[in-house]
């Protein structure tokens, strides 16, 4: 008897031991597995319903916080601004992945980080609130005035200090009230989501830094920076002929000014007067491929900006454009002799009986056609509103892009600080020299040019507008402006990128006409003048 009593002990121990080991296995091993399991929602449930820190603009407004309800859960996250920050708040929903700072800032703003707990010894016997506020950069007096300006119109603006990399304005239309994708009540937050998910028009893309654009002559910015980083283009030298088109080498379609319109010059007049046919030669003839690629990628394309907002997408300029086949020089070289006393614009000499091009020397590919498109912002050149900030925001900063951030600082709930940003050099698009005269020259457009609707009056503005065309019938087009502006002779305190999608028309006028009042409304704003 005391032998089956014993073995029934030893039977029931080492039962108990298995279940005690299976428990621990779970508890402690499999308990990631199961909180990540799709049919476990509690998990979801408890992060969705704990407070969170607040985030707050610059001049104080709340952007985004967590009001206590009780019942289904804790705490419901609320956007008292509804579509204004939507796309830099980003939301927390019960139902889909969080976004914007939502997400990026997730574990600050729950207050999980170790040093948020535990600032001090005295943190360990006590139960305080560890979330952090997000400090925003942005203005909302500003951000209203991009929302008002661009209207109803498809577009987005961005605004940002070139000096800090501070980001003061980022407004895309068409928007969305975070508030209805963090409904607690499942279903109606759903509902809310799949329409938006079925906008044609995407109301959820934050395009100002997600989306690419055709940057169209924007871009002839980055173009003049190669030029005349490379040492072959000044402000003045080379002139370029006035022409109404421009043909490609070694061979492709000719390359027209709007309405077949003629204009050449210097450095200062084709950018004044936005001329395609110069801008062309200007890539193709006088800088070429690799000088173009490394100026492009000096200024931030074919890279993904570091802002602190998930999914950034990054700009594009190509890369690839065949093999080698020749130097400029022979292809454009002169076969006869110079008239004695008149070599001609850029020549230097003579070779073989022929005229030595300042810029023979520059090589041409198979693809050499489509660089000359690149270099005014067509073909396969692709860029965010954001990124086209940043080329304003060079020139504006003495050749440096310093990296863009929506988030100033993070506090504590006792108003201590946590973390702050410090700027920081993203990179070094030009020289300061190079700085100077594309700075000049961008003044010169919006005071002469065709940016004179981005100027304020007793402020020092420079400005390029762009208009990408779309290939409709009958003619649409991106309309585009960058600018900076500051007070007079003090650096540049504001940078600005707007573009309006889809506008009727093809005429460089486009984005004087369409955007350049839009960023002349955010500068106003930021300066306060009325």
């Amino acid at each position: 008897m005391n032998v089956r009593i014993r073995r029934l002990g030893v039977a029931l121990g080492v039962l108990y031991l298995l279940l005690f080991a299976q428990l621990n296995r779970v508890q402690f091993f499999g308990a990631e597995r199961l909180q990540d399991n799709v049919n476990n929602s509690r998990g979801l449930v408890r992060e969705f319903g704990r407070e969170r820190g607040r985030m707050i603009t610059a001049d104080g407004v709340i952007v985004a916080r967590s009001v206590e309800v009780g019942e289904p859960v804790d705490f419901v996250r609320e956007y008292p601004e509804g579509e204004l920050y939507a796309h830099i708040s980003g939301y927390q929903s019960l139902n889909v992945a969080s976004t914007g700072l939502e997400r990026e800032f997730n574990d600050e703003l729950a207050g999980s980080p170790i040093d948020q707990q535990f600032q001090t010894f005295a943190d360990v016997f006590r139960d305080r609130d560890t979330t952090a506020t997000l400090r925003l950069t942005l203005r909302h007096d500003v951000q209203e005035a991009a929302r008002s300006a661009l209207g109803d119109r498809n577009g987005s603006v961005v605004a940002l200090d070139p000096r800090t990399g501070a980001i003061i304005a980022m407004w895309t239309w068409p928007s969305f009230d975070p508030n209805l994708i963090a409904d607690p009540d499942g279903a109606a937050a759903n509902d809310s989501y799949e329409t938006l998910l079925a906008d044609p028009d995407d109301p959820l893309l934050a395009k100002a830094f997600r989306e690419v654009f055709f940057p169209g002559s924007t871009f002839k910015l980055v173009t003049a920076s190669a030029g005349v980083e490379s040492g072959v283009i000044g402000a003045f030298d080379p002139v370029f002929d006035v022409t109404d088109s421009y043909d490609p080498i070694p061979s492709g379609s000719p390359i027209s000014n709007f309405a077949g319109s003629s204009c050449g010059g210097d450095l200062i007049e084709i950018l004044r007067a936005s001329c395609n046919t110069a801008f062309a030669e200007m890539g193709a003839e006088w800088i070429g491929p690799e000088q173009m690629v490394t100026a492009a990628e000096a200024f931030g394309f074919n890279h993904t900006p570091p802002i602190d907002l998930p999914n950034a997408a990054g700009s594009r300029f190509p890369t690839d454009f065949g093999a080698y086949l020749a130097d400029v020089e022979f292809y454009r070289g002169a076969e006869d002799d110079p008239v004695e006393g008149d070599p001609g614009e850029g020549d230097e000499g003579e070779v073989d009986g022929g005229i030595t091009l300042a810029n023979g020397t520059v090589p041409v590919h198979e693809n050499t056609a489509r660089l000359a498109q690149a270099s005014i912002g067509q073909n396969d050149v692709a860029a965010t509103p954001l990124q086209m900030a940043l080329v304003a925001a060079a020139i504006a900063n003495e050749g440096l892009i310093m990296a863009p951030h929506v988030v100033g600082s993070q506090t504590a709930a006792d108003g201590s600080v946590y973390d702050t940003t410090n700027p920081e050099v993203w990179r070094a698009a030009m020289s300061r020299g190079t700085a100077q005269v594309l700075h000049s020259a961008m003044i010169n457009v919006a005071v002469n040019g065709t940016a004179r609707n981005l100027a304020v009056p007793g402020l020092t503005v420079g400005g390029k507008t762009g208009t990408a065309q779309l290939g409709t019938d009958p003619p649409n087009s991106h309309a585009w402006i960058v600018g900076f502006a500051g007070p007079p002779g003090q650096p540049a305190e504001i940078a600005v990128a707007v573009i309006v999608e889809a506008q009727e028309g093809a005429s460089e006028q486009t984005g004087g006409r369409v955007a350049a009042p839009i960023g002349r409304a955010v500068i106003e704003a930021y300066f306060s003048i009325n």
